[in-house]
C-alpha cells in the first residue's frame, strides 16, 4: 500500500466512523470547523549557490481543522489537514497533520489515528522530539511535523506521574526541497531513493516511551523511541554523490525544566544509538522573564542556550558546539503581539545563524507573521551549512480565519 492509498483509507475510515456516530442521534454532539487560509512570500536576496534556484518563493496554504466530541467530552474525533501550492513542486505537498479518534476514561487515555505529539522544553532546538517526522520543506527550524500514525495509551497516577505508550506502525520519510528550492544540498535528494536499514522498509512496526511527573519546581520528562530513526544518515561516494538511509536506533532521551521565581533552567539530552553511529547531544540553557514591565504586560525574556552533539560536523542540525542567545517580547495586548530574535555561534568557527520571528492579529480573523533568517560567515568545513550560506531570507504570512 502506497502513502496516498495509506492516507485516503485513513481518512475515509475515521470521517466514515464519525458521520455514522453522529447520524445515530444516542448522543449530543458537538462540533466545530475552521480553516485557515495564508498567503506566504520568501524572498532569498542572495544569488542562488545552485542551478535552477529560484529568489521569489509566492505560496498559499490551506489548514482546515474539524472536531467531533460526544459523551460528555470524554469521546471525540479530531481532524487537521494541510496543503501548500508554492512554486517549488517538493513544497507543494498536502498532509494529514491529525486523524485520530480519542477516549478518555478515568485515570486513562487512549488516541488511534494520526497524531501530533510534542517533547521538549528548549528553545533553540528540540532534540527528545523524535515521534513525528519533520515537515522539512514547510519551515527550516523543524518546529513543522507531519501527521504520524500511531496508537497512544496514557496512563496517569497521582503520586507517579504519567506513562505514555505508543505504538507506531509506518514509518514516513522527509521531504527535501526541489531542483527550484532553496535551503538544499548540490543534488536533488529525492525521497523516494531513501533505503531503509531494516527489511521491513516504512512498515517497520516501533515502539516509544514516555514518563512525566513534577516535583515541586521540578518537571522532569524520561522517554526512549526503539525503530526507524525520522533523521536520515548522510554519506558520500568517491564521486561526491550523496547517499542516505534510515537506520534503526535506540534513543534515550532526558528533558528537565526547573521553575525558581523568574528562572526557567532547562536541559534535553538524548543518547542515541544504532549500528552505523552512536552518539550524545544536549541542549542546556536558561530563560529569565522580566514581567509586566510597562505596567501593561509587557514581558521580555532572556534566553541563553549551550547545544552539543558528538556527531560534529556530521550532525543533521548542524547544531554541534554551538551557543544561542535570544530575547522573547510578548505584548499580552489584544491583537496578541509577540517577538522572537535570537542568534546561534559557532564556537568552533565563525558560523553564525541569526532569526526574527514576530506575530500580530488584526481584527478578529487576521494574523501576520514576519520571519527572516541571515547565515553569516558559514564556514565552507561545515558539513550542513555550508550548502545554505546563500540561502539567507525573510518570510511574510498574511493569515484569514473561518
Amino acid at each position: 500500500m502506497n502513502r496516498t492509498r495509506l492516507k485516503t483509507t485513513i481518512l475515509m475510515l475515521f470521517l466514515s466512523g464519525g458521520i455514522l456516530y453522529a447520524q445515530s442521534g444516542e448522543k449530543k454532539i458537538n462540533q466545530d470547523f475552521e480553516l485557515e487560509i495564508a498567503a506566504e512570500y520568501r524572498y532569498f536576496y542572495d544569488d542562488a549557490a545552485f542551478n535552477d534556484q529560484e529568489q521569489h518563493f509566492p505560496s498559499i496554504a490551506f489548514t482546515p481543522e474539524y472536531s467531533l466530541d460526544w459523551n460528555k467530552g470524554y469521546e471525540q474525533f479530531n481532524f487537521t489537514g494541510f496543503l501548500r501550492l508554492d512554486v517549488d513542486d517538493e513544497r507543494t505537498h498536502w498532509d494529514i497533520r491529525e486523524l485520530y479518534y480519542q477516549k478518555v476514561k478515568k485515570n486513562w487515555e487512549l488516541s488511534i489515528g494520526l497524531k501530533k505529539i510534542y517533547w521538549g522544553v528548549a528553545e533553540s532546538n528540540h532534540l527528545v522530539d523524535i515521534i513525528n517526522q519533520t515537515d522539512a520543506v514547510e519551515s527550516f527550524d523543524g518546529e513543522d511535523k507531519l501527521g504520524q500514525p500511531m496508537v497512544q495509551f496514557t496512563y496517569t497516577t497521582k503520586k507517579m506521574g504519567s506513562f505514555d505508550f505508543f505504538y507506531l506502525p509506518y514509518h514516513r520519510k522527509r521531504t527535501f526541497p526541489g531542483a527550484k528550492g532553496r535551503l538544499r544540498f548540490p543534488v536533488v535528494i529525492d525521497k523516494d531513493d531513501l533505503q531503509y536499514e531494516s527489511g521491513a522498509e516504512e512498515w517497520r512496526q516501533d515502539l516509544a516511551f514516555r514518563w512525566k511527573h513534577y516535583f515541586g519546581a521540578f518537571d522532569v520528562g524520561l522517554t526512549h523511541f526503539y525503530g526507524n530513526g525520522r533523521e536520515p544518515l548522510f554519506t558520500f561516494d568517491q564521486l561526491g554523490n550523496i547517499n542516505a538511509f534510515y537506520p534503526v536506533i535506540n534513543q534515550t532521551g532526558l528533558d528537565l525544566q526547573i521553575t525558581h521565581n523568574a528562572f526557567l533552567w532547562k536541559l534535553e539530552s538524548i543518547y542515541r544509538t544504532s549500528k552505523a553511529q552512536d552518539f550524545f547531544a544536549m541542549v542546556a540553557g536558561l530563560e529569565f522573564t522580566f514581567s509586566n514591565i510597562d505596567g501593561n504586560g509587557l514581558d521580555i525574556g532572556l534566553l541563553g542556550e549551550y547545544l552539543y552533539d558528538e556527531r560534529d560536523e556530521l550532525a543533521l542540525n548542524a547544531l554541534q558546539n554551538d551557543v544561542f542567545l535570544g530575547s522573547r517580547i510578548a505584548f499580552n495586548d489584544t491583537q496578541d503581539t509577540s517577538i522572537l530574535i535570537g542568534g546561534i555561534s559557532d564556537l568552533e568557527s565563525s558560523s553564525k545563524i541569526f532569526s526574527m520571528e514576530a506575530s500580530r492579529r488584526f481584527g478578529s480573523s487576521w494574523t501576520a507573521e514576519v520571519e527572516a533568517r541571515i547565515f553569516s560567515s558559514i564556514d565552507t568545513n561545515e558539513f550542513i551549512l555550508s550548502n545554505f550560506k546563500d540561502d539567507s531570507f525573510f518570510r511574510i504570512s498574511l493569515s484569514k480565519y473561518f
